[in-house]
């Protein structure tokens, strides 16, 4: 059982024989934030703005987009932090590696595939709805009656329209990741040029009445009560789960951390910009398009296009709908962009299969990775429809991003250097040391072992007060009371990590206001998380499954972290006979005035 243990719990290090990575270092700070912004900002300006505000927050989408952002930021500087740690290709999975174990690494490293591969399908499936909707859906309606899907838990018909297209990316992606980046570059600024039309051909026909529709004037029932939150606030805690989705896409940067240049600068500051013009984007995008038109007349498919038709602008119309289509490519180009990059990871350290971490000695690309990933993307985006690769996105991402806050706090309270700083561990001393009673300056075994646990307890406490949100009705006396005792132990736990000596290993860039700004993401994801149906946890977990049987069966025994251990022990060996051969046959020494003396 102990080796079994110590199998899950190995930590990655650098190997002493292993050489310079193979790939290029050629990704400046603006292709890092390009990439970041263009993979990000696709589905969430041009369908799912449009989607949310009709039938599930109303004009309170804009609140719903605020409420993702800052659960999505929380995320971003804690990855910031990370790739100043560690700028390494692999992203949370190679952090979590480092910090915390193989086990949980491989975990979050099989959920992210997840999250890339249904984040390339659902844009290249979004990509051909708005395409489809420029020549009045004959597309999907010749395919429904010629060739449709009676499958349940599939899509309607096979979209060969996104399967060309993510085929088409896999090739560009292949190729070569400068080549790639500078298309991404071209298509990012015809994006963020679309994005200033819709501001301002919106903000030029903006009516703040249509935030404020009485409810006598709703046509229907099923579209709430008007206002601005027609479907109350669990429509916009709703909707900002499924915002969420629209913020996924800026951890890409974080996969590019051996073909970034000077990453530890570069990787992040561009994290930090591309979500500060995400939002933005996003805020400026929901707030036009749900004045412009009701609520509940948005097309929840292409809502730009049917704002536009609504007041005239035919012209404006049509550039919109084909800087969305160019802004579409983009954020299909960025989804992928990270998948073969964390199969190579994965492979390179031997816990997946190890031939797709094989580097092209052409392009400088993982080339099988980067076809395998791209024909399973392609055929997802083939066979399932945009709302049903939405549902099963968004779990794995929010799993990474809690994993990601979980090991700064690891960090951030333990030392790299503890040899020498253990402490003998009383009931008495723990219990002084919850506030650093102890007057510790440098972080040591206990007060490491008391972060450790008290994240552990304020992840439980989190999903404990996630599940009263379901039992107890919202603003119920049994709801107030619950949640508040439950706030009350969560602020406790973060105070007493608060209270431990801190890391002062220097970084070029650190998470402000640790402990608060790790917790709260923690805390942010989980709650979002829970939002999701059961249909969606299932996906998850039978994926999660699939990922475990292929870990046993093969990764635990072929984890090239074997290999690095026993080199490690061996140079250790090594180095410790030389120093007592030195001893044995040479005199005493004594060093003066920089000299090396015999005593």
């Amino acid at each position: 059982m102990s080796k079994i243990w110590n199998a899950l719990t190995r930590r990655k290090t650098e190997d002493i024989n292993e050489g310079e990575s193979q790939l290029a270092r050629v990704l400046s700070l603006l292709d890092l934030t390009a990439l970041g912004v263009g993979s990000t900002l696709g589905l969430g300006v041009y369908v799912l703005a449009g989607s949310v505000a009709y039938d599930i927050a109303g004009p309170a989408v804009t609140i719903s987009f605020l409420i993702a952002a800052v659960a999505s930021a929380f995320a971003g500087i804690c990855y910031a932090e990370f790739a100043a740690r560690v700028p390494k290709a692999g992203s949370a999975y190679v952090y979590s590696y480092v910090t915390v174990g193989e086990f949980v690494a491989f975990t979050i490293g099989w959920n992210l595939i997840l999250e890339y591969v249904i984040g390339t399908a659902s844009v290249a499936r979004g990509l051909s709805g708005y395409f489809d909707s420029l020549i009045n859906e004959t597309m999907s309606k010749t395919l429904k009656e010629v060739m449709p899907i009676n499958v349940g838990f599939l899509g309607d018909y096979p979209d060969f329209l996104g399967f060309g297209m993510v085929l088409v990316l896999t090739c560009v992606l292949a190729f070569g990741v400068k080549e790639s980046s500078f298309l991404n570059n071209i298509f990012t600024s015809v994006n963020i040029g679309t994005i200033l039309i819709v501001l301002v051909a919106g903000a030029m026909n903006a009516d703040p009445a249509n935030w404020s529709i009485p409810e006598s004037e709703i046509p229907e029932e099923k579209y709430g009560k008007g206002g601005f939150m027609p479907y109350g606030f669990a429509g916009v805690m709703a909707g900002a789960a499924k915002c969420f989705y629209g913020f996924v896409g800026f951890d890409c940067i974080a996969t590019t951390g051996e073909e970034a240049i000077n990453p530890k600068r570069n990787i992040p500051l561009a994290i930090v910009i591309s979500l500060i013009i995400i939002f933005l984007a996003y805020f400026g995008v929901s707030t036009v398009l749900t004045m412009m038109l009701p609520y509940y007349l948005q097309n929840p498919n292409a809502p730009f296009p049917e704002a536009f038709d609504s007041i005239g602008w035919n012209t404006i119309k049509w550039i919109v709908t084909i800087g969305a289509i160019f802004a579409l490519c983009t954020s299909l180009l960025g989804a992928m962009f990270p998948l073969p990059r964390v199969l190579y990871a994965m492979g390179n350290d031997g816990i997946i299969f190890k031939k797709l971490s094989k580097v092209d000695s052409y392009t400088k690309t993982p080339l099988l990775a980067t076809i395998i990933s791209g024909i399973f993307a392609s055929l997802m985006a083939m066979l399932f429809n945009l709302e049903q690769l939405i549902d099963m996105m968004s779990i794995g991402t929010l799993l990474a991003y809690s994993i990601v806050a979980v090991c700064v706090l690891v960090l951030r309270y333990q030392d790299e250097d503890m040899e020498g700083r253990d402490v003998t561990i009383r009931f008495p001393t723990v219990i002084k040391q919850f506030f650093n009673g102890n007057s510790y300056s440098v972080p040591n075994d206990l007060s490491s072992a008391i972060t450790k646990v008290g994240v552990v307890v304020f992840g439980v406490v989190c999903i404990l007060w996630c599940s009263m949100d379901k039992v107890f009705e919202f603003g119920s006396t049994d709801s107030i009371i619950a949640l508040s005792i439950l706030g009350v132990v969560l602020i406790l736990i973060a105070v007493i990590i608060g209270f431990q000596p801190v890391s002062t290993i220097e970084l070029t860039f650190k998470v402000p206001l640790v402990p608060l700004v790790p917790c709260l993401s923690v805390f942010a994801n989980l709650y979002l998380m829970f939002q999701l149906d059961l249909g969606t946890w299932i996906r998850f977990s039978i994926w999660v499954f699939i990922g475990y049987v292929i870990y046993f069966v093969y990764g635990i025994r072929h984890s090239t972290q074997i290999s690095r251990n026993i080199n490690h022990a061996n140079h250790a060996a090594a180095a410790l006979d030389m120093q007592r051969t030195n001893q044995a046959f040479e005199p005493d020494w004594k060093v003066e005035n920089g000299k090396r003396e015999k005593m």
